[in-house]
């Protein structure tokens, strides 16, 4: 039996160019100069800068076209060139306001050109006399170095591609002396397959004194039991007293854990952060601006306006002019529609953060984080009748230079809990008790997950363990046991 149903269902679609601004009100401000340069270079019906009366040039179709030797007459009924040409002689598009940040203020960093990692260590290589063979190795382990110092590779491992990729055969007892020779060059500590091993080179490489050479022991033959501070078992491992231990840590605790990390020329990519908007405090009051590198000058082209004026002046029109002209409408179209398109971003840009400023007033006129209100995105959304997803998109990818540093537009965000009062309270401000609580506590008895709950529930904040636990984690504040000090 065979039975009909009507069903009716509603959707909603973006169109292209919906979407195509969802991703630009989705790019900071370095990311959008990017997009705006290649837009410059892919669409030559849109210019930037201020347009230059003396640049205006004769576009004259009927000559440009008449090499081409197509004169057959076509019906040109279908283009219609005045809703594309403007009034004023030059449309002028140009973005800028007055709410935008001049930037004169702004620098860029200087990067010296250095010698990499791997280089540097393969240059001490060539003061030590090796033979051809020990060099391969050496150069092959300097070459397996990772960004923090480590070779984080077994010494079969390294035996096998030695023989694979640089015809090098040999034995682990070979390779195992030249990393003894490895292990010497500086930083110190580099070429360490562990933790262990790399303070453990660091140590007898320093001056020897009863505090290194206590620190020498510890590391080598009780390395468990100090990375898990059972500080009484070494106490009577080593039959010493807190003072002595207490020295031998202090020994530890200055070694570089990341030997890799502390040379200057490694080279890695360093981000530099450009804020999107600024706040300041002008007579008591907040006042935000928009990075000017977000409202750049741009205007339609000259040359492609008098092409349109030439195509609808001519009598006899071609089909190559048509061709020509279908073209010019398509790069004047993308050109109108980003200049618009930018436009729409810069008022979003503005009216959401400023959403976000004044909702956070508190906290931007104090920086106290305590003073942060819950906030979610619907919160913002419903202030400014936006989709949340547009107020997601301008949150998580911007930055704001405060009075207190620059910060993640995002990190303003928490959700919402009760105190004892029954009052909303902002998760960051639990957090941001938490820690100074932390900071406060006896290292030599930090306190228990359970403990801090109890001084929060205390403090009128009633929050489970578990919860304390989680925002312990999210804080990187390890476990009590391991921020135990003697």
């Amino acid at each position: 039996m065979l039975k009909q149903y009507l069903q009716f269902k509603l959707s909603q679609k973006l169109s292209p160019q919906q979407i195509q601004l969802m991703k630009l009100i989705q790019l900071p401000t370095q990311a959008f100069e990017q997009r705006l340069k290649q837009e410059l270079e892919e669409n030559p019906a849109l210019e930037g800068g201020k347009e230059d009366s003396q640049n205006e040039l004769d576009a004259d179709f009927d000559n440009s076209t008449d090499e081409l030797n197509d004169n057959d007459s076509i019906d040109t009924d279908d283009i219609n060139v005045d809703e594309y040409l403007s009034d004023d002689e030059i449309p002028d598009y140009r973005t800028q306001s007055n709410n935008y940040s001049s930037d004169d203020e702004e620098k860029t960093m200087p990067y010296a050109a250095g010698t990499s990692f791997t280089q540097y260590l393969i240059n001490q290589l060539n003061t030590y006399r090796l033979s051809e063979e020990e060099r391969d190795i050496a150069e092959f382990l300097v070459g397996s170095v990772d960004e923090s110092g480590y070779i984080r590779r077994e010494l079969s491992d390294i035996m096998d591609d030695l023989a694979f990729t640089q015809n090098v055969y040999t034995t682990e007892d070979t390779i195992e002396k030249v990393l003894k020779i490895v292990h010497q060059l500086d930083p110190a500590g580099v070429g360490a397959r562990n933790l262990q091993e790399c303070l453990s080179i660091q140590l007898h490489r320093k001056t020897k004194t009863k505090d290194t050479e206590l620190a020498i022991n510890i590391i080598d033959k009780a390395f468990d039991q100090f990375t898990k501070k059972h500080y009484k078992k070494l106490l009577q491992k080593f039959d010493i007293s807190e003072l002595k231990l207490k020295q031998a840590i202090s020994e530890i605790e200055h070694l570089n854990p990341k030997p890799g990390g502390s040379y200057a020329g490694n080279n890695r990519i360093i981000e530099h952060v450009v804020p999107d908007f600024a706040i300041k405090i002008i007579d008591g009051e907040l006042e935000l601006t928009l990075n000017g590198r977000n409202a750049p000058e741009l205007h339609v082209s000259r040359e492609y306006n008098n092409m349109l004026k030439g195509y609808k002046d001519s009598k006899d029109k071609s089909k190559s002019q048509k061709d020509a002209v279908i073209f010019i409408k398509q790069k004047l179209d993308a050109a109108k529609w980003f200049i618009e398109a930018i436009k729409q971003r810069q008022q979003t840009l503005f009216v959401t953060m400023s959403a976000i400023m004044h909702y956070q007033k508190e906290y931007f006129l104090t920086g106290d984080e305590r003073n942060l209100k819950p906030m979610i995105l619907k919160d913002i959304a419903d202030e400014i009748s936006m989709d949340v997803s547009t107020v997601s998109r301008v949150a998580n990818s911007k930055y704001v230079d405060t009075p207190y540093g620059t910060k993640l537009i995002k990190d303003f965000f928490s959700e919402s809990m009760k105190n004892d009062q029954g009052e909303d309270i902002s998760t960051r401000e639990i957090k941001k008790i938490l820690e100074t609580v932390i900071e406060e506590e006896d290292k030599k008895k930090p306190l228990t997950d359970e403990a801090l709950a109890s001084i929060l529930k205390e403090k009128g904040y009633p929050i489970a363990r578990r919860t304390v636990a989680k925002y312990r984690e999210q804080l990187d504040i390890p476990v009590a046991r391991l921020r135990k000090k003697i």
